[in-house]
């Protein structure tokens, strides 16, 4: 059997392979945050293609955070039953479903870079771009509401029924323009050295962890690079990614980029490195991402241990059963949903 179709177990679940679909912004929610009839198609597709882990867009945890005004929320209760109900459809076909948590800081509202109907907020009062709004910086006294925005969202994917969550500290967003040096201008003990930049992620982490079970895994998404010239590259992450795992995270999710308007390379499996550099020097498992596209380069990843997931993005929009194509073309004989086994090739 191929390394991609081997179970891989965090914590208290075993997935069924090293597939993940990536969490990627759908624009399709209600201005209030809930989830539609369409991300039930959408992500049960993928299940029913035999992704082992499906993580869902960016999932702000206060109105404010959001990236677009169609995002996914997880803000208020009623957001739990439009999501439980695709989260118990997915499972239901083999898959594991993680919600990832999220708030946009200063590049909310991107759609109209910034001018939505609430002010966007940031470590600093830095604009993101040219034309771009700029944010209030948040007072010490709000980073308390801000803290408890991601546990009570916690609670929530708790009661929606989530295997897991990741906090979104990754592309430009709130966190992680806490550990740039390019949008964190703070004087105070959450500015300055990279262990101040850090400390608001890990109080995140830390306000999750009492709420999220023991059993259940907790991951982050980390941006390993700004491809700028003094922001931060991945020698820091593989400090943070130390200190993300003495906090109690399970996993890290290797992306890159987002906190300038700097477009990153395009070459397939671009992001594979820091995956590989991050699992090796801080100890901690590794998900990689960033076009990876065809079976062969997602098993090279697996059977050289350069991660341990493989995140798919655009290939799993293009095809939603690309896991049941790629089980055929590395020889696996891997379970099709019955209603599909008649089209099976053998």
């Amino acid at each position: 059997m191929s390394q991609l179709f081997t179970s891989f177990r965090l914590r208290g679940i075993t997935l069924r392979n090293r597939i993940a679909m990536s969490p990627m912004c759908m624009y399709s929610a209600g201005e209030d945050g809930l989830a539609t009839d369409w991300h039930l198609a959408h992500l049960a597709a993928r299940a029913l293609g035999g992704v082992g882990l499906i993580i869902t867009e960016a999932t702000a945890v206060e109105p404010r955070g959001r990236i677009s005004p169609n995002d996914l929320g997880l803000w208020s209760d009623a957001h739990i039953a439009p999501l439980a109900r695709i989260v118990r459809l997915c499972q239901s076909q083999g898959a594991a479903v993680c919600s990832q948590l999220a708030h946009a800081g200063r590049k909310a509202w991107s759609a109209t870079k910034g001018q939505g109907s609430i002010q966007p907020v940031a470590p600093s009062a830095l604009a993101f771009d040219r034309d771009w709004v700029v944010p209030h910086a948040l007072s010490q006294t709000e980073l308390d509401g801000v803290a408890s925005a991601f546990r009570a969202a916690a609670q929530r994917a708790l009661a929606v029924g989530m295997d897991a969550v990741e906090i979104h500290a990754a592309h430009g967003y709130l966190l992680h323009q806490f550990l740039s040096p390019l949008s964190n201008y703070r004087t105070d003990e959450y500015g300055g050295s990279l262990e101040n930049r850090a400390r608001m992620l890990l109080r995140v982490i830390d306000a999750v962890r009492q709420v999220w079970p023991e059993q259940k895994p907790l991951l982050v998404r980390l941006s390993c690079t700004d491809w700028v010239a003094g922001g931060l590259a991945i020698d820091d992450l593989v400090q943070v990614a130390r200190w993300l795992k003495e906090h109690g995270v399970d996993l890290v999710d290797c992306s890159s980029g987002g906190i300038a308007p700097v477009a990153p390379p395009t070459e397939p499996g671009y992001q594979v490195p820091f995956a590989e550099r991050i699992r090796g020097a801080a100890g901690v498992p590794t998900m990689a991402v960033g076009l990876i596209t065809s079976p062969e380069m997602a098993e090279e990843i697996m059977r050289n241990g350069r991660a341990d997931l493989v995140a798919l993005g655009r290939a799993l929009l293009r095809h939603p059963h690309w896991p049941l194509d790629a089980a055929r073309a590395l020889g696996d004989d891997v379970v099709w949903p019955k209603q599909y086994v008649r089209a099976k090739l053998v």
